[in-house]
């Protein structure tokens, strides 16, 4: 998947869960796996074809790693 492609999918994600009273700069799989919403975690999980996407979406939005560099912490 190019890059541009990417980062218009995750900001369709982002805006969805923001629809859904989340954060604006968080992913819905990142949320499902924070609020331990074990159910829609299993799903996100199932429809990405990875057992460990929410898990792995959490950690990176932790790590600031969706960020392009300028942005990120040192």
């Amino acid at each position: 998947m190019n890059h541009r492609l990417r980062q218009i999918l995750i900001a369709l994600d982002q805006f969805l869960n923001t629809l859904l009273g989340g954060w604006a700069d968080e992913t819905v799989s990142a949320r499902a796996h924070r609020n331990g919403w074990k159910r829609t975690e299993r799903f996100i999980n199932w429809l990405f074809r990875d057992p460990e996407h929410c898990r792995a979406s959490y950690e990176s939005e932790l790590a600031r790693s969706q960020l392009p560099r300028a942005y990120r912490p040192p």
